[in-house]
């Protein structure tokens, strides 16, 4: 064969050969995983090269904690979601540095002791922020290290919400320290620090982790002063009577594993094991704080001065004027908890002094605990001067007299003297109103009197308007309740004579009228409420709105709670036993180991509709009370759970090419 052909030849071979290369490059692409412009997202979770000590060391004796990374990491409110149990007095520093998290302990460790730094979800990556997951470091002290874990939830007692970021503490259970008061209350709670302790997320869920076999008492404490124990009245606290016994067993849990953010790869059993008890529920509570003190006194009012104590008696203060005669000066007005004391001043000459002088005696508790005598002397001065308030009315005359000047220019009805100012009144009259509601009359000032028979209620019926019989009760100093018999589908007008009320400074109230209609009964719904295991209870039933407010409340023995006149609408259930019988829910205490009055919310919304009856059911005790309170009327919402964006097969998708998951 000569040389050119060979050479033509080699040169067809070569051509084809490239062919054939460029084919199986195309082929090759569309079988694999395809690499787009900038590369793919990193998806994959930070993850533990090493760490000094090792994980689960025993007989440590160090002070510093290091666990390095494959990449760079970033570790989020440390201060807020690491918790090292048992408690460090002195905080531990916690710092992120490039690949790696350094924990310096500061305080000293206890002997034969499993230690736990918990990260929680703290720790992801500093790219895309791709969560580690719940990560718990552990060392020992000594040659063992210590497993169970114990879980929950602590939840505000008075409306089972969630609460945040509260510790929830264990202390050991035996002869030597399990020791109660001669009030029952679990003494050690008050005098030492927890023994191992956990903090709540945002669902209010805890898990204390290296837990010792043994027998324990839990509590929750929102420490306020760093201690680890119940060292202050306004702390919030919660405490089980029962004693709690960590155990575990062999169980299997379902594993999910995502394609992608929407794709459900594949579903797998895992063994696991399950620690015991996981379904502890603290319900959380503020103590009404007995101990009694003056914080302030305020006068914003000319007309009237407020003091102001940290907790009511019922001994009310005395006192003695100095710049002026505190004989049958006053009018008294208290709080419901008589730590709010209002004095109106009668006498129009004391209201016009701008500081008024005494002495104030009243009962304060002292370093003991023992309510004594105090005698603290006082100057209260008026938030607005008499030279101010002089000014004003002068002012007021001026703008007034101007006015009346133009009108007479103008031809118009005009007034010669200065109409003196009303008395302040606040009519609660709604346009349309329930047939169980009543009509609520309130004043800026004390009443002096009031005239029944300048107040008319009438109603109109067949086109005629009728005379309505009705009751006026004053309810304090500065409320009237009109209660009469509503009728529905009824047209009413409420017409108030001018004077009808005096006031103590004998200002007088204007006329007013106000028309109002009762709807017919097809426009409300009914709901009846049976509650199994509540017979012979007194209980208070409340119909909530969306937002957790009682639209109705209803009080029942027999087990069944009553709501009428409901108009349409989506309501929830909240329902507390009244223990004591007072009409309100009672806070708990912890020097008499006395639990908060139990409070149930009904697990689900209720509709009302207009002329349905509805009977709901009701078992408050039959579900853990962590699974009660309905989400839409939960306020502390959980947090967004940190996970994987998956970002990397839809970015695939849109490329028109393959993408598989590492």
């Amino acid at each position: 064969m000569g040389k050119r052909r060979r050479c033509a030849i080699w040169k067809h071979q070569g051509r084809v050969g490239r062919l054939f290369l460029f084919l199986a490059v195309c082929l090759a692409s569309c079988a694999r995983m395809g690499q787009p412009d900038g590369g793919w997202y990193d998806e994959q979770p930070p993850k533990i090269v090493s760490t000094s000590p090792a994980d689960q060391s025993v007989n440590f004796n160090g002070k510093r904690v290091i666990i390095n990374f494959d990449e760079y990491i970033k570790i989020d409110n440390a201060t807020e979601k690491v918790v090292v149990s048992p408690p460090q007095l002195e905080l531990p520093e916690i710092k992120g540095q490039g690949k790696r998290i350094v924990v310096d302990l500061k305080d000293s460790l206890k002997a034969n002791t499993t230690y736990t730094i918990d990260f929680s979800d703290a720790i992801s990556d500093n790219n895309e922020n791709n969560p580690l997951g719940n990560y718990t470091f552990t060392f020992s002290t000594g040659d063992v290290i210590d497993t169970m874990e114990v879980s929950g939830h602590v939840l505000n007692a008075e409306n089972l919400e969630p609460i945040k970021g509260i510790l929830v503490g264990l202390y050991t259970v035996d002869d030597a320290t399990d020791t109660t008061d001669q009030n029952g209350r679990f003494a050690q709670f008050a005098e030492q620090p927890m023994l191992r302790v956990s903090r709540t997320d945002s669902r209010g869920r805890f898990v204390v982790k290296g837990v010792a076999p043994g027998n324990y008492r839990i509590y929750a404490l929102q420490d306020v002063d760093g201690d680890y124990k119940f060292s202050q009245k306004s702390e919030i606290l919660a405490f089980q009577d029962r004693i709690i016994t960590p155990s575990s067993k062999p169980d299997i849990r379902q594993d999910t594993i995502w394609a992608d953010s929407l794709h459900i790869k594949s579903i797998t059993q895992v063994g696991y094991t399950h620690f015991l008890p996981d379904d502890i529920v603290l319900l959380a509570f503020n103590e009404v704080l007995t101990d009694r003190f003056f914080l302030k006194s305020e006068r914003k009012e000319a007309e009237c001065f407020t003091l102001f104590f940290s907790g009511g008696d019922e001994q009310l203060p005395v006192i003695r004027g100095l710049n002026f005669d505190e004989h049958d000066a006053f009018l008294t007005e208290t709080s419901e908890r008589n730590d709010t004391v209002t004095y109106w001043l009668r006498d129009t000459t004391l209201v016009n002094q701008d500081t008024l002088r005494m002495e104030v005696q009243y009962m304060m508790t002292d370093s003991t605990g023992v309510l004594v005598s105090q005698t603290d002397t006082l100057e209260i001065l008026s938030k607005t001067s008499y030279e101010k308030r002089l000014k004003d009315r002068e002012k007021a005359f001026e703008q007034w007299k101007k006015e009346q000047e133009k009108r007479q220019k103008r031809g118009e009805k005009f007034e010669t003297e200065m109409s003196p100012e009303p008395m302040k009144v606040t009519y609660r009259v709604p346009s349309n109103m329930a047939p169980d509601q009543n009509l609520l009359f309130e004043f800026a000032t004390p009443l002096q009197q009031f005239d029944s028979t300048a107040v008319h209620l009438y109603s109109k019926h067949d086109s005629l308007w009728y005379r309505v019989p009705f009751e006026l009760e004053q309810r304090n100093l500065r409320t009237i309740e009109l209660r009469a018999a509503w009728r529905p589908n009824r047209q009413y007008s409420l017409e108030i004579d001018s004077t009808a009320f005096v006031d103590i400074y004998g200002k007088v109230s204007k006329s007013y009228k106000q028309g109002l209609m009762v709807p017919s009964e097809d426009t409300y719904g009914s709901l009846f409420v049976p509650m199994s295991g509540m017979e012979g209870k007194t209980v208070v039933v409340q119909l909530l709105t969306s937002a957790d407010k009682a639209e109705k409340t209803v009080t029942t023995t027999t087990g069944t709670a009553e709501f009428y006149y409901i108009k349409p609408g989506d309501y929830y259930l909240r329902a507390y036993v009244d223990e004591n019988g007072n009409g309100r829910w009672d806070t708990g205490e912890f020097d008499t180991a006395t639990q908060p009055e139990p409070v149930y919310y009904y697990p689900g919304k209720i509709t009302c509709r207009a002329k349905w009856d509805v009977t709901q059911n009701w078992n408050p005790t039959a579900r853990n009370r962590a699974e009660q309170k309905p989400l839409e009327i939960t306020k502390q919402k959980p947090e967004k759970e940190k996970k994987i964006k998956y970002q990397n097969a839809e970015r695939a998708r849109k490329l028109g090419i393959t993408y598989e998951q590492p």
